[in-house]
């Protein structure tokens, strides 16, 4: 397939979330690879993440090192997740949902929800974000249901069929890249593989084309100026108020 040079200068993260470390093989990440492929063919620069590699902390705060934690590689992650435009979030199956390491990543994007972009949006508008999924056992739609809703929740565009994964026959059995499992063959798993890539080029494309979401009723800074202008909401402007806001444990409430 020829190159579009619309997508030149797009930049993806693909975040792997598996509990394998470097340099183990994850099936996860060899069914993230397809979709890696096309988009660097397309001109997309890709940045992979396998997140098990770096010490990111729990908990809902931008860097839990200001809150009691002596490491966190976190926030170095956040500014090259913030660099693109493109999120795609890789996870196994385990015990039919998403992985352990997969929910941390969650929370941690979650933490940022306080973040505003210079239109008073959430930090994540603009942004388009997509989800692969593999394993030994059911759950494809299931685990996509919930990352696909958190990355919506938190400011990204989710655009049309942007889930794809492998899980082969029901119960124990190869896992996508061993020898003979049919999984880098499959039709279905590679062409939903295709699909998805090739939306979240086009929706990101449109975005950056169309300079994002337009602000109008979605501004966090609007809402403030106009509870400002009537004197009265629950929200305040003053000092006191927005340190009170920052320490707030619901990042959704910093802002």
């Amino acid at each position: 397939m020829s190159t579009d040079s619309r997508f030149a200068g797009l930049r993806a993260a693909f975040i792997n979330c598996t509990l394998k470390r470097s340099p183990e093989e994850s099936n996860t990440a060899g069914l993230m690879a397809v979709s890696a492929r096309i988009m660097r063919e397309q001109g997309v620069s890709v940045d992979e993440i396998r997140a098990v590699d770096h010490d990111i902390a729990p908990g809902v705060q931008p860097d839990m090192r200001e809150h009691g934690w002596e490491r966190d590689e976190w926030p170095a992650l956040a500014e090259r997740i913030l660099a693109a435009d493109i999120l795609v979030i890789g996870t196994p199956i385990w015990l039919g949902d998403k992985s352990s390491v997969c929910t941390r990543v969650v929370e941690r994007l979650y933490a940022l929800s306080g973040e505003l972009n210079d239109k008073g949006q959430s930090l994540f508008y603009g942004r388009v974000g997509g989800v692969v999924v593999t394993g030994n056992e059911d759950g494809i739609k299931h685990v996509a249901m919930n990352v696909l809703f958190s990355l919506q929740h938190l400011g990204y565009l989710v655009p049309p069929q942007v889930d794809t994964g492998w899980v082969g026959e029901a119960g124990p059995g190869p896992s996508y890249l061993d020898e003979g499992s049919g999984g880098p063959e499959n039709d279905f798993t590679q062409r939903n593989t295709e699909i998805m890539t090739w939306n979240l080029m086009h929706l990101a494309v449109m975005l950056r084309d169309a300079g994002g979401i337009p602000a109008a009723g979605n501004s966090r800074d609007e809402e403030d100026s106009d509870e400002a202008d009537q004197g009265g909401g629950t929200r305040s402007t003053s000092s006191s108020a927005a340190d009170t806001s920052r320490s707030d444990p619901n990042p959704e409430y910093r802002s």
